[in-house]
């Protein structure tokens, strides 16, 4: 289970979309809205190796997700994590975010494997470390 709240726990395996916040080498926040997918105690979620986030996970690994619904009353999950970046094994938890996304108009390419090579992309896991959120 992620966090102390089963309510908790669950909405973060309902829901798919969210706001990663990593930190800048000067301590100051940065935030991106990304996609995520539950593997067992952990959130997964994909994206290019150039960007920010993954360079400033590999520099410091303290970083904030804030899962968040989709309509009023705008509930939220947030959970501060340890986070790593994967650079091999990458098509099973970038399966599984295309699966949390499968409603959407992203789909998953059909050549995954080769889709994540050309792409440069890896895989960002985050590790609860705290959750807290508000579900009314």
């Amino acid at each position: 289970m992620i966090g102390t709240d089963a309510k908790w726990d669950a909405f973060l395996t309902e829901h798919r979309w969210g706001v990663l916040t990593t930190l800048r080498a000067d301590g100051r926040p940065v935030s991106s809205v990304v996609a995520y997918a539950r593997e067992g105690d952990t959130l997964v979620i994909s994206t290019p190796a150039d960007r920010f986030k993954t360079t400033s996970i590999e520099r410091d690994s303290r970083v904030n997700f804030c899962a968040i619904s989709n309509a009023e009353p705008f509930n939220f999950v947030a959970v501060e994590a340890d986070a790593e970046v994967l650079r091999e094994e990458l098509v099973a938890p970038t399966r599984a975010v295309f699966r949390a996304i499968a409603d959407t108009a992203y789909q998953e390419p059909e050549d995954l494997a080769a889709w994540i090579e050309q792409d440069n992309r890896v895989v960002l896991r985050l590790h609860p470390v705290r959750v807290y959120g508000v579900i009314r």
